[in-house]
Parts: structure tokens; C-alpha cells; sequence
């Protein structure tokens, strides 16, 4: 009889292949394990980045606030994160290429007037540094691509907020700069109804974390900045002139710049810190700000939408006395090279220092009506004009600037009236905006491409 077969080693087999099998199912549950505790971790340190930096929390003390930002800030600008490079390039952009030449620190680089002005400064031979928090107030886009157009011409923007006082440190301990031309401002006057916060930020305590760290080095560095036209606010004497008085604001946006200029007055008297004021009265033109009438007119009439055309209670026409850019960056210009040195030493004040405001306005005051004639012709396109009247939210119903003094003391002379600017503008927007329109077939502008500056 035959002997039944021998199955133990078969049973071996599967027992062994049976024990493989949990044990690599225990090494997968593992490392899957491990790659799940990971990943959760690392979503957790995220999270809390993401929320750390938006949302820090809530103090009574905005000291508190600011110095959270403050380390954030410092940790990407500061000599680590920044680094031999990043100074190198913040030195290369500061340097003068002719004799004499000042070391500009720009604020608000990334904004229409600083872009300008620090073009401007590039192309005869200063040395310019540029600082911009390139804010969402609006499109940043355009922002960045004025700092690509100033990169180009190797002018570099360093992206920090006037209240990060170590950045601010910082970039004076790298560069010893002679000349602030202080231009970053929370800009607009209705947009302060909206957000009265920032206006604070920007051009008050922004304002003063400046100043202490320009009165505390060494050379003091001389300071020109810009206030503004709306502190004339609610005067009825014209036109405008710095000896009227100042007192009645209409805005939040104009007392923040009329408290900026008492704010000048005192750190010149303590510290003495050579300061100019410049008045800017409504400035436009190409690269401008989109939150302006006559660039969003522009845009809304080639859009075929309605605009609304304000005139005053008494059913007049509202009058601004706009500017053109090219002769506010002249006027600009004009006032850094004639600032003379700031007093102070050690943060002390040695002797009586220069404190200065001028208007820089067109002094040419033009009803609104009259600039929408005027783009209407050159846009081949009639408005959709709906005239209402001017709401009550801070806009004032006229203009006017005396620039007698700014003539008299840095030869300020506006050149352009407001037809031949808005002519540049629209070029420059059509060619920005790639906008293939009636413009181009009537060949009003031809193929010309468009303006670097003006």
C-alpha cells in the first residue's frame, strides 16, 4: 500500500510565505504612517506660517503688531536672508556714475511719481535705491511692471513697508544715502472712507519711523517729500498759495499729509533735518494711477461704459489744476538740488536746518468737462456721461496752484498743458493695454512705442 505524500514542507512553504506577508504589511502600515504623521506635520507648520503672518494677534499695543512684522520683515531683508548679494545689488543701485552725484533712497519706487523720479535720477548719473511694499490699493501688476522698467535701467526696488524700522536700519548701514525723496503715501481721497486705518499707517507712523531713523545716522541725510494740494482743503482763496491757510481738511487723506508737514516742522526743529514739502497738485500721465479720473475715464469710455461727471451743489463745473508728470519730476528734481544739509549729529540737532514747502501745480485750472472733451477726441469715441453731483467725501470742487515760490527758489516752470499730455498718456496706455482699436486705424498714434518716462 502506498504511503499518503508528504506535505510538510508545502505547509512550511505557505507558513513562511504567510509570515512575509505580515511582515511586510507591517513595514508598509509603518512607513505609510510616518509619511501620513509628515505630511500632517508639515501642514501644520503651514497653516501656522499662513496664519502667523495674516493674522497676528490681537494686541492692545500696536507695538506689539509691529514688531511681529518687523521680525517677519527682518528675517527676509536682514544681513542673512539678504546676504552679500543682495547688498551688493543695493549698493551697485545707490552708487553716483557723476561727479558729486547724490544717493537717493526713493520710497514708493514701485508708484507712478517715484517711478518717474527715479528714472529720472538713474539718467543723470545719481545713484538710486528704490523701497515699495507694492501694495493691492491697486493693480500691482502695473506697479511691477514699472519696477521691471526700472530694473532695466538698473535701478533696484527693495519690497519692504516705511515701518519695518530694522529693513530701514539696514539698508542706511549699507548705504550712506545724502538725499530721502519720500514719496510712498496710502494715495486717494475716497478711498479713505473705505480703509481710514491704512491713510494712518502710511503717512503718519510710516512717516515718522522714517524720520527716526534718518535724524539717528550719521550723515543725516536731506529729506524732500511729498504732502499734498488736498491740505488746502476747504480754503476759498485763489490761487492756492503756501501762505493760506491750512487748517480745514476735507479728507482724512488731507489731514494725514497736513499732520505729516507739523510732523516735519517738529523733527526739523529737534533733530534738524533738512525738509521740503512738495504740494502736488493732480498729476498725470503715462504709467499714472488707474484709480484716477482721467485714467479710468479712459478706460471706460473705450469700454463703452457710462462715467460719472461731477459738478459742485451749486450745479458748477469741477476744476483741477492737473499736472503733468514731466513737470512735476523737473520740480522734484529741482527741490533735492537745493535741499541743503540736514543740522543734526548723534540724533541731535546742531544748528537752525532748512524746512521748505512749495506748490508744484500747472497753474492752469481745467473743468472736468473740458477733460473728457479732450479724451473723447483723442479716443475717436463720444462718452456716455451721466453728470451727477459731487458726493460729500472729501473731494474738493477746484484747484488752483501759485508756484511763484518753487519759480522763484528751483526755476519750476510747468510746460505742458493738459491737451498735449493726455495726448502722451492715451499713446502710452493704447500700447500698455495692447488695445487694438479705432486709435490705430485712424493711425491717430501710428506704431510708436511707448514712452519709458516723461
Amino acid at each position: 500500500m502506498a504511503s499518503p505524500p508528504d506535505t510538510s514542507k508545502t505547509i512550511k512553504l505557505e507558513r513562511y510565505n504567510s509570515y512575509l506577508r505580515r511582515v511586510n504589511s507591517t513595514k508598509l502600515l509603518n512607513a505609510s504612517s510616518k509619511i501620513l504623521f509628515r505630511a500632517t506635520l508639515l501642514i501644520a507648520l503651514a497653516l501656522i506660517f499662513y496664519f502667523t503672518v495674516n493674522y497676528p494677534p490681537l494686541s492692545d499695543n500696536p507695538h506689539h503688531v509691529h514688531a511681529h512684522h518687523n521680525f517677519l520683515s527682518s528675517a527676509l531683508y536682514g544681513p542673512r536672508s539678504g546676504g552679500a548679494a543682495w547688498e551688493k545689488q543695493v549698493r551697485h543701485s545707490s552708487t553716483p556714475r557723476r561727479p558729486n552725484g547724490m544717493s537717493v533712497l526713493v520710497t514708493g519706487a514701485g508708484g507712478f511719481i517715484g517711478s518717474h523720479c527715479s528714472l529720472a535720477l538713474k539718467k543723470r548719473g545719481d545713484g538710486v535705491l528704490g523701497l515699495d511694499n507694492f501694495n493691492d490699493y491697486y493693480d500691482p501688476s502695473l506697479k511691477r511692471a514699472r519696477q521691471a522698467l526700472l530694473l532695466k535701467h538698473q535701478v533696484f526696488i527693495v519690497e519692504g513697508d516705511l515701518n519695518d524700522g530694522p529693513l530701514l536700519k539696514k539698508l542706511f548701514d549699507v548705504v550712506p544715502f545724502t538725499h530721502i525723496l519720500h514719496l510712498a503715501a496710502q494715495a486717494g481721497v475716497r478711498y479713505a472712507m473705505q480703509n481710514p486705518q491704512s491713510y494712518v499707517s502710511s503717512n503718519i507712523a510710516g512717516f515718522v519711523n522714517l524720520l527716526e531713523v534718518a535724524k539717528a545716522v550719521n550723515p543725516q541725510p536731506a529729506i524732500v517729500w511729498a504732502s499734498s494740494s488736498s491740505v488746502y482743503g476747504l480754503n476759498t482763496e485763489n490761487p492756492f498759495s503756501e501762505l493760506h491757510r491750512t487748517d480745514q481738511p476735507a479728507s482724512l487723506y488731507a489731514a494725514t499729509k497736513k499732520a505729516g508737514e507739523e510732523i516735519a516742522h517738529t523733527y526739523n526743529h529737534i533733530y534738524g533735518l533738512s525738509l521740503t514739502g512738495l504740494r502736488f497738485f493732480t498729476v498725470y500721465g503715462p504709467w499714472g494711477r488707474p484709480d484716477m479720473a482721467y485714467y479710468f475715464f479712459t478706460k471706460d469710455i473705450l469700454q463703452g461704459k457710462t462715467i460719472d461727471v461731477y459738478q459742485t451743489q451749486e450745479e458748477k463745473q469741477v476744476a483741477r489744476d492737473f499736472t503733468y508728470i514731466d513737470d512735476v519730476v523737473k520740480g522734484c528734481l529741482g527741490a533735492l538740488d537745493t535741499a541743503r544739509k540736514s543740522t543734526g549729529s548723534g540724533g541731535k540737532k546742531r544748528g537752525p536746518a532748512q524746512l521748505r514747502v512749495y506748490n508744484l501745480g500747472n497753474t492752469s485750472p481745467v473743468p472736468v468737462g473740458k477733460l473728457v472733451s479732450i479724451l473723447e477726441n483723442l479716443l475717436s469715441t463720444k462718452a456716455k456721461k451721466h453728470v451727477i453731483k459731487m458726493p460729500r467725501n472729501g473731494d474738493v470742487p477746484f484747484t488752483h496752484a501759485n508756484v511763484s515760490l518753487a519759480f522763484k527758489d528751483f526755476g519750476y516752470k510747468p510746460t505742458t498743458d493738459l491737451a498735449a499730455g493726455l495726448r502722451k498718456f492715451v499713446k502710452w496706455y493704447v500700447n500698455y493695454y495692447g488695445i487694438e482699436s479705432k486709435l490705430k486705424k485712424d493711425n491717430k498714434f501710428g506704431n510708436e512705442r511707448p514712452e519709458e518716462s516723461d
